[in-house]
């Protein structure tokens, strides 16, 4: 037996788990010499710490039959260790029996030290396999190309001292599994069953006479247990244990050990066992882009590393794009590595799988590709057609025993990145793909219809899971959307971002929308306007007033041209364009328009319409702006009473009016009316749109307002400090309403004699103010004037 082959059979005597039997075998693999922790470190790719630790719990499990070790320290006890082996190597006179040979059929298997990732997995098979008082069936569950095979394969290799009986290795694929166990036991053990008995009775022959010690059956890839397995199962006697690989699930009656994909660590860690260190060093982040787009699968993995090997010269970066081009296709991973023992490259591997779903299966496969690569709602309970929904529930089952698809939660599911360019290959091959497409585009717009311009905490709850798969569409699908569907998967997702002040995540999907809805419609087309307007009011949102207005302008001309001035759309419009000049302080530009769009709106509309009461709504804020506050608080309250009677009270809209009429209660001091309407906002804007919402600083910077208003100066400023916070956290530093709670709280500061404390934050006030409205809107004034009062009075 040779030195290594020896320390192997240690290993398993001494029950060392693989993390502790790989610094072991490193550090001792010289017979006459130790390597020391640093080189096991380095060889092994961790760290010194960690071999320190493994090599302590081995020297403990060694210490029985190695005594000198309690007596040692680190260094030595690795150097007693080493004598106390080579003195039992070499026949000393405390050594035991050399164990008698073990019989097996083992397939070859890579070097334990490259395989990686699977430490637990590999205990968790012993630990399964060593509880049965019966036989101990377990079948190791997963889709293809996890690393099944090897898992079984490296179980067998070491742990193999564990079975004295032997370890028989089965293909499920061969030839009949009863003639392999035949095979296995007349060549191993040179025992014969008589010619004329039946199988069965052959096989008890087997059984009964079988070599002492505990036995290991692997029955490898079975895709029908009750063929390929049951029939062929030893008798009750708990020495003798049962492994399957399998790509199916079976039911829970039989103990099963699903194997994912690696962690990504692991799949680091495998790459570099391929490829030279230094050249993964040098694209480290490329590489984990690799494994990231690999989906962490062993089998690509391990050929795109052999291929890796092969060209030396090829950057990751390069082979990443030829990847993400070719996909399944590229020479990397489309056949198998002669180096390798598997057969199959990826897509061949996936084809195994494939072939076993029946036509309805393939078909539900191929549409589930078009989702994202994120989780996959499928509510198959809500489908109204109960035939349908059979279908669905019988293709998801099929597709999920194969474990082509995996469930995350109830309704809930999710592809593999690899599976999914398998099945998007495949559904490419149908005749009728374009139309397969274009109904799941179609399905898609549907719920982008649904997201509203300001969404509230139920709207985000229920519509997140479909974001992504818009976002695939808009992305990737555009082509199959409709002209009179263009648009809404854009505006959808920007309206979803924007609702929660998310506008850095919006404002690209909006500028896409007027980009792609400019290149297919042209320049004269309503949803043009569309989308001018609802980009101007993401930059009027974030403070970019000089480049929202020209679009809005835009817009305006556009609609007019288009439809005429008497249309609701160009009441939109107008209206848009009066607030902006409101934003912006041009008062006297903007009345005339928000009049013109409240008419017009009355006109086409009636007096009991949403769009009325918000024209009624926005002109009675221009009028409270220029201190017109009779005419203000009357259509205020009229607003106010029309959205609670078209929307109810449990409505943002109605935390707008709310806010507005308790802003002009406390510009007229009337605070004691006040202080109620600013709470309910405030807590309507909490409930209905979160914690994390630019409106709901607002209500804070408000309500933080009226409390210094009344003197109440502790119970504002933890406000104003809140509300500062999550202005900044939303809008960014350089926004006018940081710079408005920036203001509030130098007021404060002011007000409480903590001068230091308040000029920078007016100086920052005042410059946030000049670089986004300008010097002369009536916002930078009024913060220059209280800069000014605060120098005067400090």
């Amino acid at each position: 037996m040779e030195w290594r082959d020896f320390l192997e059979q240690e290993a398993a005597i001494h029950d060392l788990f693989l993390e502790e039997k790989a610094p072991f075998v490193e550090r001792l693999k010289t017979e006459k010499s130790s390597n020391s922790e640093a080189k096991v470190a380095s060889e092994l790719n961790i760290g010194v710490g960690t071999v320190k630790k493994h090599m302590t719990k081995v020297y403990d499990k060694f210490a029985q039959s190695c005594p000198e070790l309690a007596t040692s320290n680190s260094r030595g006890k690795a150097k007693k260790l080493q004598a106390c082996l080579r003195a039992k190597y070499n026949g000393g006179q405390d050594v035991r029996p050399i164990i008698k040979e073990i019989h097996h059929n083992i397939p070859p298997a890579v070097p334990f030290e490259k395989f990686v990732g699977r430490e637990a997995e590999l205990q968790n098979l012993h630990s399964s396999l060593q509880t049965s008082w019966q036989v101990a069936i377990v079948a190791v569950a997963g889709m293809g190309g996890v690393g099944k095979t090897q898992l079984a394969t490296q179980y067998a290799k070491q742990h193999l001292q564990n079975y004295q009986g032997g370890v028989c290795w089965l293909s499920a694929q061969g030839i009949d599994v009863g003639i392999q166990i035949l095979r296995f036991f007349e060549l191993k053990f040179k025992l014969i069953a008589p010619d004329d008995w039946e199988l069965a009775d052959r096989l008890r022959y087997c059984w009964k006479n079988w070599q002492e010690g505990e036995v290991l059956l692997v029955f490898d890839n079975v895709t029908d247990y009750k063929k390929q397995v049951q029939p062929y199962l030893p008798p009750e006697s708990p020495r003798f244990k049962v492994l399957l690989t399998t790509r199916q699930e079976f039911d829970r009656t039989l103990a099963q050990l699903p194997l994912g994909v690696l962690k990504p660590l692991a799949a680091m860690k495998l790459l570099k066992s391929l490829v030279d260190r230094e050249r993964l060093k040098s694209e480290s982040w490329v590489a984990r882009r690799i494994c990231k787009f690999l989906g962490y699968l062993p089998l690509a993995l391990e050929l795109v590393g052999r291929y890796l090997d092969t060209m030396p010269d090829l950057s990751l970066e390069k082979l990443l794009k030829r990847l993400q081009k070719k996909r399944l296709e590229h020479e990397a991973v489309a056949k198998a590595n002669p180096l390798m023992r598997y057969e199959y490259g990826v897509a061949e591997a996936f084809a195994l799988s494939w072939e076993q779903l029946d036509e309805n299966a393939q078909k539900k496969g191929c549409g589930l590709s078009l989702f994202a690569l994120a989780d996959i709602p499928l509510p198959v309970e809500a489908i109204e057609n109960d035939e349908q929904q059979e279908v669905w529930e019988k293709a998801i089952a099929d597709l999920l025993e194969l474990h082509l698809l995996q469930r995350q939660s109830k309704g809930i599911y999710k592809l593999h990145p690899l599976i999914r360019q398998f099945f998007q290959m495949k559904l490419d091959e149908l005749s009728n793909a374009d139309e397969v497409k274009t109904t799941f585009v179609a399905q898609m717009v549907e719920v982008a219809k649904r997201i509203p311009q300001q969404p509230n905490r139920e709207d985000i709850f229920n519509l997140t899971s479909a974001i992504p798969h818009i976002a695939e569409v808009a992305t990737h699908l555009s082509q199959y959307l409709s002209d009179e569907d263009l648009i809404w998967p854009f505006t959808g997702l920007g309206w979803f971002y924007q609702g929660q002040g998310l506008y850095q995540q919006a404002k690209p999907w909006l500028r896409q929308c007027v980009k792609i809805a400019e290149n297919r419609l042209g320049l004269e087309h309503p949803d043009i306007a569309t989308s001018l307007n609802n980009l101007a009011a993401l930059y009027k949102s974030t403070g970019r007033y000089s480049e929202a207005e020209p679009l809005y302008q835009q817009a305006l001309e556009l609609t007019k041209r288009l439809l005429g001035n008497n249309h609701p759309i160009f009441a939109t419009s107008l209206n848009n364009l009066a607030e902006l000049y409101r934003y912006t302080g041009r008062y006297s530009e903007a009345e005339p328009l928000y009049q013109q769009a409240l008419k017009l709106r009355q006109r086409l509309l009636g007096d009991n319409h949403p769009d009325v009461a918000n024209s009624l709504s926005n002109l009675a804020l221009l009028y409270d702006f220029t201190k017109r506050y009779s005419e203000a608080e009357l259509l205020f309250q009229q607003a106010l009473e029309l959205k609670k009677h078209l929307l109810g009270d449990n409505h943002s809209d109605i935390a707008i009016n709310l806010n507005n009429l308790a802003a002009l209660y406390k510009s007229t001091g009337r605070y004691s009316e006040a202080e109620p309407l600013f709470e309910q906002a405030l807590e309507l804007r909490q409930r209905l749109l979160g914690d994390n919402h630019p409106d709901v600083a607002s209500s804070l910077n408000n309500l933080a307002s009226l409390y210094c208003s009344t003197r109440r100066f502790n119970e504002g400023e933890p406000l104003f400090m809140q509300a500062l916070e999550l202005q900044k956290r939303l809008l960014g530093d350089n926004h006018p309403d940081v710079a408005t709670s920036l203001n509030n709280l130098a007021g404060l500061y002011c007000s409480t004699r903590r001068f230091n404390e308040g000029e920078p934050l007016f100086q920052q006030a005042l410059a946030i103010c000049e670089r986004t409205l300008g010097v002369g809107h009536p916002d930078t004034i009024t913060v220059r004037g209280n800069y000014a009062r605060f120098l005067r009075e400090a």
